[in-house]
């Protein structure tokens, strides 16, 4: 059995509101903006959500909680990857207002130790990408989306 590390957090000033940021968790081709060559979502309670980050690292799992303009909760894993597969871990993303914008946060539960670096890294750059995209700049195709992460 592995190991589970504490919670993952992090947290990032974003300059717009939690509608627009909200946006960029329930539509596809917004997500896909941020995160992975392709996505598709069904954002309900229970709906499923497939990120193919780069044809081989693939998201994997389902809705588990939708607060309008205030939270997204995703079970979270990856296709093929005993270590941590689908479901296998909670996503919490959570949206505060904040005078000029909104504070998100990112809780990331169940992660096993030996993936913990690389979900940690990941998440650094794509909260990146989200800030940029949801501020209103142009950004690059995502460059990891062309080769293992």
């Amino acid at each position: 059995m592995n190991d589970k590390t504490p919670v993952l957090t992090k947290e990032i000033f974003i300059e717009c509101s939690p509608k627009t940021l909200f946006s960029f968790f329930i539509h596809p081709d917004k997500m896909v903006r941020w995160i992975g060559q392709q996505v598709l979502l069904e954002p309900r309670i229970g709906g499923k959500y497939r990120i193919d980050i780069n044809g081989e690292n693939i998201a994997l799992g389902e809705y588990k909680e939708i607060t309008p303009y205030e939270k997204v909760v995703l079970t979270w894993g990856w296709e093929g990857l005993e270590i941590m597969p689908p479901g296998s871990s909670t996503v919490e993303f959570l949206l505060t207002p904040q005078e000029s914008g909104t504070l998100l946060t990112l809780n990331h539960f169940d992660i096993p130790s030996e993936k913990m670096t690389s979900n940690d890294q990941g998440w650094t750059h794509y909260m990146t990408r989200l800030q940029r995209l949801a501020e209103g700049q142009n950004i690059e195709p995502d460059p990891w989306g062309t080769g293992k992460k």
